[in-house]
């Protein structure tokens, strides 16, 4: 048996497709900012494709960039000017942030509103209270891809390797969501295996190249390898391609989720502006 592939790229141009329909209906402009601190060159290379998406999906974009030594206070000065600027929807700031910053200082200065990385305490707190506002894109992205290859989650056993706010934390709630009944591993659990063999869902986002081998998959288990391991050899994911000839449905690494994040982060920045247009007209009945 070999798994069907989950088709990241496909489903996210036509997602960015639709994206860029729903933009055009909307009408007013729709704006991303993102803030780039340092040299990091595939921090340069990711914002780099999120404003090509935003610009062919019809979404303005604004590119701010900082020295790796800038002082923090200059970084919270310029979000705090977005988070007043009505011509701004979404802001991003990408990380990692150099080392001499507080990263959750930093994305908590962040707008709730216009905080389409779904990091910030209150847009967490509302997905863990089943009530989602602006949600991680990665995680986001994965369910879509889910819905699309029609797995089933209710009732079924999924599994989260990783534990990140970024990831892990957001995907359990959302296949919480869904009725599934999750199981959250991470770098202290004993025995992964006897964990991840139950899974009907196993994702796997921790970043350590072939964590998972083919004994530890459930066969026919639908299997989501969010991870993305840079190598001289090339990219890899946290799954040992010996998985393919155990799991029913897999993502490959490059083409899987990675597509998909960025599809959603566009997503996440219209329905930004929608809400925020609402709240205003709402506010001034």
């Amino acid at each position: 048996m070999t798994a069907v592939p989950i088709d990241g790229k496909t489903l996210a141009l036509r997602v960015r497709e639709e994206i860029s329909e729903d933009v055009a209906a909307y009408g007013d402009p729709v704006c991303l900012a993102t803030i780039l601190v340092g040299d990091d060159p595939a921090s340069h290379v990711y914002v780099g494709s999120k404003h090509k998406a935003s610009h062919e999906a019809g979404i303005d974009s604004r590119d701010h960039r900082l020295p790796a030594d800038a002082p923090q206070s200059e970084v919270l000065d310029l979000i705090a000017a977005l988070n007043a600027d009505d011509g701004v929807d979404g802001i991003l700031v990408q990380l990692p942030l150099p080392g001499h910053m507080d990263e959750p200082t930093v994305l908590r200065a962040v707008d709730p509103a216009k905080d389409v990385d779904g990091f910030h305490p209150l847009n967490a707190g509302l997905l863990y209270l089943d009530q989602p506002a602006l949600t991680p894109a990665t995680p986001s992205g994965v369910m879509v891809m889910l819905d699309e290859y029609g797995v089933e989650l209710h009732g079924k056993e999924a599994v989260v390797i990783g534990r990140s706010e970024i990831v892990g934390k957001p995907m359990a709630m959302m296949l919480l969501a869904r009725h599934a009944t999750v199981t959250i591993c991470h770098s202290r659990t004993q025995d992964l295996a006897q964990h991840t063999r139950r899974a009907d869902v196993l994702v796997a986002a921790v970043g350590r190249r072939a964590l998972v081998t083919p004994d530890m998959v459930k066969p026919g288990a639908t299997v989501i390898d969010v991870a993305m391991v840079r190598t001289d050899e090339g990219l890899f994911g946290d799954v040992d391609p010996g998985v393919w000839e155990v799991a029913g449905l897999m993502t490959p690494v490059p083409g899987g989720v990675g597509p998909m994040t960025i599809a959603m982060l566009l997503r996440n920045t219209l329905t930004a502006a929608q809400r925020r247009r609402t709240a205003v007209a709402t506010s001034g009945s």
